[in-house]
């Protein structure tokens, strides 16, 4: 028996006190994304590892629309954030589902949010 509990917290109540724990959660997306054969996981153990990758992404999420934010309103990587996350929202939003394809759906949301996330914290480059 594990002491090891997924959090579960659909109003995001914890969001703000919880740090941004990325590289454990870059390893797992990778790790759902190979996987080939829907046999390979219980159900069970697709639902625990959606609701984790459902709750990081939503933390994810609150990062990039904290960032993007902070830009002008017409500046591009904003307005791109913003379809980023409408889109991950409306994924986000589904119910789960207690198989492969769904588990897949949350590590793709949670890899496009830190792709986002990059994107806006690379400084933009001055022009000359």
């Amino acid at each position: 028996m594990s002491g090891h509990q997924v959090l579960h917290d659909p109003d995001g109540v914890l969001d703000a006190e919880l740090p941004l724990d990325r590289e454990p959660h870059q390893l797992l997306v990778r790790a759902v994304l190979a996987v080939t054969d829907p046999a390979g996981l219980a159900p069970a153990d697709c639902e625990q590892i959606a609701l984790q990758l459902t709750g990081h992404a939503r933390i994810v999420a609150r990062d990039v629309e904290q960032l993007a934010g902070q830009l002008p309103e017409r500046d591009g990587r904003r307005l791109f954030a913003e379809d980023v996350l409408r889109s991950a929202r409306e994924r986000l939003a589904l119910p789960l589902e207690p198989d492969l394809r769904c588990l897949q759906g949350r590590a793709r949301i949670v890899r496009d949010l830190y792709a986002r996330l990059d994107r806006l914290n690379t400084p933009r480059p001055v022009p000359d």
